[in-house]
């Protein structure tokens, strides 16, 4: 269309608007003076077509929201001369966010072996912790991952989907994402019942005659507190929690034994 005075707005910054909500009016003087014109001078069959164009172009200073959506700044002000492809604003689709983040390498390649095993990705969740340490109301879904690592960090980008019903997410937040994993009969314990050797990790293991004994463990994957056993250790074993520094092998022990559902309930992050 060509320009115009914007006459009206009818939207403030962060509205919210359905699909064909009134946005903005410019008022289309030269429309006008052209149907004018043309109803006057030309042809009735000449002047029918004209004057049916004319319309329709007038239509087009009536600007309607194309999508539901939030509106974003006003570029312009009431009264402002508007000339041709001027940006009055911007009009985002927040329905659906895009969450992205970024995933170490390991990390990549056991989502990738969790693929294979389970295309579908359904003993996944995703969870979108938000600024005020509340967690979003919607789980969400990996929409997407990027083609290549970042060579300087060794990172993948990652993409989650949430659906946005209530639009409480916009563009621009931060937050934490959460991947839940429910891996059925992992054997599961706290990082600080484990020591180091060249590069190689180790619990002590209390028999039956209450002797500790060393053994080498292999980690199938940690999170922030705890270990996930892959090999090493069997279901009901009991392991030295604290003071391994002062345990050596071969050694005799006395000790008190907790439950390991109380040992994990009270670590920073509750593991099942």
């Amino acid at each position: 269309m060509e320009g115009g005075y914007l006459k009206d707005i009818n939207i403030n910054e962060g509205q919210t608007v359905k699909k064909g909500d009134p946005l903005f009016q410019i008022l289309p003087t030269l429309y006008a003076a052209r149907l004018d014109a043309d109803i006057a001078e030309a042809k009735l069959a000449k002047a029918n077509a004209k004057v049916k164009l004319a319309q329709a172009e007038m239509g087009f200073a009536n600007i309607t929201a194309p999508f539901d959506g939030i509106v974003d700044r006003l570029h312009e002000q009431e009264g402002s001369l508007i000339a041709e492809g001027a940006v009055l604003t911007t009009l985002s689709d927040n329905s659906v966010i895009w969450v992205y983040f970024n995933v170490p390498e390991a990390r990549y390649l056991e989502f990738q072996e969790a693929m294979r095993t389970d295309p579908k990705l359904s003993n996944y969740e995703v969870q979108l912790r938000l600024a005020n340490h509340k967690m979003f109301g919607q789980t969400g879904k990996i929409g997407a991952i990027e083609a290549d690592f970042d060579n300087e960090t060794g990172n993948i980008s990652f993409r989650a989907d949430f659906t946005n019903p209530d639009g409480l997410l916009r563009h621009g937040q931060t937050g934490t994402i959460l991947i839940h994993h429910h891996d059925a009969g992992a054997i599961v314990i706290p990082q600080r019942a484990t020591y180091e050797i060249l590069a190689k990790k180790y619990v002590f293991v209390i028999d039956e005659q209450g002797v500790a004994h060393q053994r080498e463990i292999r980690i199938q994957h940690e999170q922030d507190d705890i270990f996930v056993i892959d090999e090493g250790l069997q279901a009901g074993e009991k392991i030295v929690l604290e003071g391994i520094l002062q345990v050596r092998d071969g050694d005799k022990v006395d000790y008190e034994f907790q439950a390991p559902e109380d040992v994990l309930a009270h670590l920073k992050y509750h593991a099942q």
